[in-house]
């Protein structure tokens, strides 16, 4: 691959993602400045695992840093399922929630909704899918539609994610990498937060039925069937949940 070849990267489910050397370019939209600010305090406070920004390209596309690694989703599950892993995310989160926290209460204009109490700036979408692991580090992607929200709603759908709580988790086994409800205490405890366990089984139920109606939109938007798939677990898992 050339300095100047453009590479499609899978994802980008919203927005096409290239990656052009050790730079990945993306569409920006309103909430570009605020998600490059986030994205900046990261830096800043030397949080690991993170995009660094280098400004807007010829046709107005961000250019973010390059970060290799392979996608958690795609690993084996031994890799998927680790505790460690699920210890590493959980303290990346922590971090990246610690470094954007100043940002919460500013007048940014944000891609997705402010959710109350905005305790810290939220990814959103910190999921196995978003993830990179490389060696013994793991890092964070597409910080797109970040906003403000509460420290829950960002743990909860981590836990729904990894714990996990999703309908579709293939190949685990409570046996081998213990029961959710172990793993979630283990995912807080990481975190460093003092939340229950049916406390972020709740918020789990919330923010899914949010992803639920946003999925339900896209779906009708696009006409794309998976996502229609998607919004219907969404709706069982969050119903599951709740009872």
């Amino acid at each position: 691959m050339g300095d100047d070849d453009e590479v499609i990267l899978a994802g980008g489910n919203v927005t096409p993602v290239v990656r052009i050397g050790g730079t990945v370019r993306r569409e920006t939209g309103p909430w570009a400045p605020a998600v490059h600010r986030l994205l900046e305090r990261c830096g800043e406070a030397e949080v690991p695992g993170t995009p660094r920004v280098h400004g807007i390209d010829e046709q107005g596309r961000e250019i973010l840093s390059f970060l290799p690694g392979e996608v958690l989703a795609d690993a084996a599950p031994e890799i998927l399922w680790s505790r460690a892993i699920l210890r590493k995310a959980a303290r990346l989160l922590r971090r990246i929630h610690d470094a954007g926290a100043p940002l919460a209460a500013d007048p940014l204009v944000w891609r997705a909704p402010r959710h109350e109490p905005a305790e810290v700036v939220c990814h959103n979408d910190f999921a196995p899918y978003n993830l990179l692991i490389s060696d013994a580090a793991i890092a964070a992607i597409d910080f797109d539609f970040a906003s403000p929200g509460p420290r829950l709603w960002d743990v909860a759908y981590l836990a729904y994610r990894i714990a996990p709580l999703a309908e579709d988790a293939p190949a685990f086994d409570p046996e081998r990498f213990g029961s959710p409800d172990e793993r979630i205490a283990e995912l807080v405890a990481s975190y460093g937060g003092d939340w229950s366990t049916a406390e972020v089984r709740a918020m789990a139920a919330v923010r899914l039925e949010e992803l639920a109606a946003f999925t339900e939109a896209r779906a009708a938007e696009t006409g794309r069937d998976d996502l229609a798939g998607h919004a219907r677990m969404y709706r069982r898992d969050a119903a599951r949940l709740r009872a």
